[in-house]
């Protein structure tokens, strides 16, 4: 009795502090992010940059918390320094509140429910100096994030006007000043400009249009084609293709402490954003017409290895509305997959996903749900979904996985790095 007493004494008078598993910042604010993105309706570029600065907010919050501790697995910071972080502060705390600040600035008009969802997750992780210092700090570095932004290239948005002749392009499409975006993790994103597609007369060029001419035929029914195309479509009022990636992340049953959660992350939004500015780049560059022009002008093209359908119309219903090369939902897959298989150094993950624009499964009633054995699986799919959708020429897509693969190889390399003792380089951040 006397030893039983002596420990109800010994106890606490007060709840614990919560843990990590109270609140995940990473998956709560991303999950934010997906919800702000639907909801605002923002292009694939826009969708990007908000995922790398939400992300990259939460980084260096985190880990400039880490930094003032001394912590030897503190890693260099993205777009803000550890100055100023306060030692005790909870990372958890901070992470919330860089998040928070970071959508709010960007998307004034979703800061009631955002500031709702704040508050219950500081509310969860309970009062006292540790959780106060956190926040101002998160909310210190959320800031600075943003500020960080301004004046990048982003906006204001440009336009290119529509094209004319053999193999141009023949509409104007918006959101051209992202080929001159600052990056956020690549040194340059020149270099990472396609080299265009093959010259109109050549043998090549012919046997991309005969494969596209036929598999992606709105007027030859194929049901698991379909699907398969709008699967992948992911239109304005879903995440879009990088909020997929984003997702596909959320989606891999790895638990990760919060730090390496953290810095998964900012290099998986880094790498989304970089990718989005050599894609308009080389769109811009090169303007090239989609298929269902080339298909419906092949007399105009010069080769004798192709031939006009008069009235062809692609299967996803839509001709697209920006230059055919290169395939911006190749790149963004062909980024997404090669950041999580270098950061887990295995591509061989499997994961399940239900896209946004999943068609319903005859067989549950449900939005289809897919299973993956890994993320180049994933990201194959998704470029050649854009094929059998009739929107793109295979090597368009071919080109595009590869330069997303290009720039998140620079990123894994040379961003966020340790501090002190063993750095990552090549494709396994380890």
């Amino acid at each position: 009795m006397n030893r039983l007493v002596a420990l109800l004494l010994l106890a606490p008078l007060t709840p614990p502090a919560a843990t990590a598993a109270d609140v995940d910042p990473v998956r709560a604010w991303n999950e934010q992010a997906l919800r702000v993105v639907r909801a605002e309706r923002a292009s694939d570029a826009d969708a990007a940059r908000t995922y790398a600065m939400v992300n990259l907010g939460m980084y260096d919050a985190v880990n400039g918390i880490a930094t003032a501790r001394g912590d030897h697995r503190a890693r260099t910071p993205a777009l803000r320094d550890p100055q100023g972080a306060p030692a005790r502060g909870d990372q958890q705390a901070a992470a919330v509140a860089a998040a928070h600040a970071v959508l709010t600035r960007l998307y004034p008009g979703q800061e009631v429910t955002l500031t709702e969802r704040l508050d219950a997750d500081l509310a969860r992780l309970g009062a006292g100096s540790r959780v106060a210092d956190g926040r101002a700090w998160g909310e210190r570095v959320g800031g600075d994030v943003h500020a960080a932004r301004q004046g990048d290239g982003s906006s204001p948005v440009e336009t290119q006007p529509a094209g004319t002749g053999p193999g141009v392009f023949g509409q104007a499409w918006t959101g051209v000043q992202y080929r001159n975006m600052k990056p956020f993790g690549i040194a340059d994103a020149a270099p990472y400009v396609g080299d265009g597609p093959p010259a109109l007369a050549s043998l090549d060029y012919a046997a991309a249009f005969a494969e596209v001419r036929l598999l992606g035929d709105a007027a030859i029914a194929d049901p698991d084609k379909s699907a398969l195309y709008q699967y992948w479509s992911l239109p304005a009022g879903t995440a879009q293709p990088p909020g997929e990636w984003v997702k596909i992340a959320l989606a891999v049953d790895r638990p990760l402490p919060l730090a390496e959660e953290s810095r998964l992350f900012a290099l998986l939004g880094m790498a989304l954003a970089d990718t989005s500015i050599p894609t308009a780049g080389t769109k811009f560059a090169f303007r090239h017409w989609r298929p269902t022009a080339a298909i419906q002008q092949a007399d105009t093209d010069g080769n004798p290895y192709t031939e006009p359908v008069a009235g062809w119309r692609a299967r996803a219903g839509s001709a697209g509305g920006s230059p055919e090369y290169i395939s911006g939902h190749s790149s963004f897959s062909g980024a997404g997959a090669a950041v999580l298989a270098g950061f887990f150094c295995a591509d061989r993950i499997p994961f399940a996903l239900v896209s946004d624009s999943a068609p319903v499964d005859p067989a549950t009633g449900q939005p289809w749900r897919r299973q993956f054995a890994g993320f180049s699986a994933a990201a194959a799919d998704a470029g050649r979904s854009r094929v059998v959708g009739g929107l793109h020429f295979s090597f368009s897509n071919l080109d595009g996985l590869a330069m997303g693969a290009d720039v998140a190889a620079e990123i894994l390399a040379k961003r966020l790095l340790l501090k002190s003792g063993p750095t990552h380089t090549g494709a396994c951040p380890r």
